[in-house]
């Protein structure tokens, strides 16, 4: 295990550093470093910078029409976007279903689909999860019944993140009852504008829409949209989530979320408590371990071994990672913190009360919204169970 870059490596790093920082839009990166909310246009402006410049299917083949980086390279790039601010690139269309659609799709497919992610034009959100379906993603009832040419799709989905947003998306439909439920699923490509299917915001604790249901009723899919083969979709489906669980933890947003986490310290004056120094001190710890382990992963894929399946690990700590930082942040700014104002998200305002800072505004919305992650993308009780069974043995 090697986990020091090259020289190649750190040039690397250099120019993809000096890219962002004469590329990322200011506005952009100030919403990002102080938690403010950030807006369609602001997503889709980023996604479509990266996808001019061929970066926002950093992770993909020359094939694709992606750069074709290792996975060291991939990791460099999303580290030097994180630390400069730029927001999280949404990833269902680039990080999820592209690989599946390049994997799994036939050659029309990848033709007819990829070059939408690829420059950011065409928003994709996530079918997975529903009422009854959740970390038992084999429950889904969500029904795709063939007629023809066609599939008539009737269900719901719902927790779809940004799918008010939504142009495309890919769902996971039961197309038979027969055998084990993960037999009966197939992977289905839905266009958000087909008759019958709606859209209904769910409101958060942060008092945002970040999430939705979706309904479909008797919505009709053209089956030439089903990716590889019916009833082979949950094969399909973990392919996606090893990408899915690998991108929450999401650890260069954490040493970004760190280094903010002491600005809040010092200007409320904790910074130089020793017993909140001390819990900074194994936030950063842990910050630090969670990176180890990710460049674990990046050192045996680089050296050709097997890579270590430990997708769901990862997923685990990054979650209780970002949900410290956020509860710290809390505890740093005391009661400055708890003015519950929705549009401060927007404007940066804290209310007229003495000691009231600017970057505190967010902080109560995000501490709410944070408690969603170790529930999405497959809950970590879940997901300690896969460890112990496949990880530990």
């Amino acid at each position: 295990m090697d986990l020091a870059f090259t020289p190649e490596e750190q040039k690397f790093r250099e120019d993809i550093r000096t890219w962002v920082q004469e590329n990322l839009p200011a506005d952009i990166a100030h919403k990002v470093r102080n938690a403010l909310r950030l807006t369609r246009d602001d997503m889709q402006r980023w996604a479509r910078i990266l996808g001019k410049k061929g970066w926002l299917g950093h992770g993909w083949p020359k094939e694709f029409g992606g750069p074709g980086w290792n996975a060291v390279q991939k990791h460099l790039f999303e580290e030097e976007c994180a630390l400069a601010g730029a927001p999280r690139v949404v990833p269902f269309g680039p990080v999820m279903v592209a690989p599946v659609i390049m994997a799994f799709g036939n050659k029309e497919q990848q033709q007819r689909f990829l070059p939408g992610i690829a420059s950011g034009e065409v928003w994709w959100s996530q079918g997975y999860s529903e009422p009854g379906a959740g970390s038992d993603l084999a429950s889904v009832k969500t029904r795709a019944e063939r007629r023809g040419d066609k599939y008539i799709v009737n269900g719901q989905k719902t927790w779809t993140t940004l799918g008010q947003y939504g142009e495309w998306i890919f769902c996971l439909v039961r197309t038979s009852t027969e055998g084990k439920p993960q037999t009966g699923i197939s992977f289905l490509l839905i266009d958000m504008k087909s008759p019958g299917l709606s859209v209904r915001p769910i409101r958060l604790l942060d008092g945002e829409c970040e999430v939705n249901e979706v309904f479909f009723d008797n919505v009709e899919v053209p089956a030439e949209n089903l990716i590889g083969e019916e009833n082979k979709g949950w094969t399909y489906a973990k392919h996606l989530l090893s990408h899915e669980r690998t991108n929450i933890a999401d650890v260069n947003r954490s040493k970004r979320e760190l280094e903010r986490l002491k600005r809040i310290a010092r200007t409320e004056g904790v910074y130089d408590d020793p017993r909140f120094r001390d819990e900074i001190a194994k936030l950063e710890v842990d910050v630090v371990a969670l990176e180890m382990l990710v460049l674990r992963v990046l050192s045996a894929e680089k050296s050709g071994k097997n890579s270590l399946d430990i997708a769901g690990l990862l997923k685990i700590r990054g979650s209780e990672i970002q949900q410290r930082y956020t509860e710290l942040m809390m505890l740093a700014a005391g009661p400055f913190s708890l003015p519950f104002i929705e549009e401060a998200m927007e404007a940066g305002w804290q209310g007229d009360f003495p000691g009231g800072e600017a970057a505190n505004a967010p902080l109560a919305s995000n501490y709410f919204n944070y408690r969603k992650t170790t529930i999405y993308g497959g809950s970590n009780e879940v997901q300690r169970n896969i460890v112990a069974q496949t990880v530990l043995g």
